[in-house]
This record gives structure tokens, sequence and C-alpha cells, in this order.
């Protein structure tokens, strides 16, 4: 349903503890572990959507559309604030940040969702990622990294 499919390498947060109206300094205590995902997107049907006024589920919510990778359980850890978050497709760069560069922590994240949402004990973050979203074709091989966290490798079917 796409001909403009695009990767988005991020970092993933679990809830482990539901809440709302999560402070930012108790944001932690909500959080499981963190993982590395993959948000892919039909960019082209995204963009229409949002053109004509209509939700971009359609674009952004679709089978297999958010791979995620194993879940590194906190134990007392703070929230990540730092590290680099990158992607490779078919082992050429494509996304290269640090964590550091998020518009917001993910304390703030967590925060700001619970004030909009009852955050449930299983939900997964998806954060926001670092420039350099591109298109993806069938059998493209795709690894994502976060320092600290590890590593998600998928490939593209037809």
């Amino acid at each position: 349903m796409t001909n403009d499919f695009q990767y988005e390498v991020e970092l993933v947060l679990a809830i482990g503890v539901g809440g709302v109206n999560i402070s930012q300094e108790k944001a932690v205590d909500h959080v499981y572990g963190v993982a590395v995902g993959i948000d892919l997107t039909r960019r082209d049907v995204q963009v229409v959507a949002r053109k004509s006024g209509r939700p971009w589920e359609i674009g952004k919510s679709f089978d297999h559309s958010a791979p995620c990778g194993a879940i590194h359980p906190l134990m007392g850890k703070p929230l990540p604030r730092s590290g680099c978050i990158e992607l490779k497709v078919n082992q050429n760069p494509k996304q290269r940040g640090d964590l550091g560069q998020m518009i917001w922590s993910a304390d703030e994240i967590v925060s700001k969702l619970s004030e909009q949402y009852r955050l449930e004990c299983g939900d997964l973050i998806y954060t926001g990622t670092p420039v350099g979203v591109g298109p993806l074709l069938p059998g493209d091989r795709i690894h994502a990294h976060i320092d600290a966290i590890g590593d998600l490798k998928i490939s593209i079917a037809s």
C-alpha cells in the first residue's frame, strides 16, 4: 500500500507500572525497561492523510510496522539520557545521533504522555528518531543500534 516505505530508529520505553499525571522525577519508576525499535512508515500514505485532515494511522499502524528488540530491564538504573543511536541499511549508515539530542528526554516523554493517556503495564513508547529517515526496498537488511541497549536486525520481505 505504499510507494515510499521508510525507516526510523527509536528508543523504546516499556511501561511496567501504569499511571496518569506522572511527574518527570517519578517517570523512571513506571518504566520496566528499554529496547531498540524501528518505526516503519508508509510516508506517502501518511502525507496524503495529513493533507486531507484525516488520521495518520494508516501510514503508521499496520502489520509488522514497529519491530522491537529485546527489552532490557532498568533494574534501578536511570532512563538513558545519552548514547549513540544509529541505523544502517545494507551496512550503509543512514541515521546517527545521540539520545541527548532528543527534543524531550525519556522522563519528559513518559510524563507528558501520562497527562493525555493512562499508561498501562505493557505499553511500548517509541520516543522519536534522529535525522536521516529514508526509503526501504524489498530485500533490504536493517541494523539498528543504541549504545548500552543493543541491536535489532530485520529484513524487508517482498
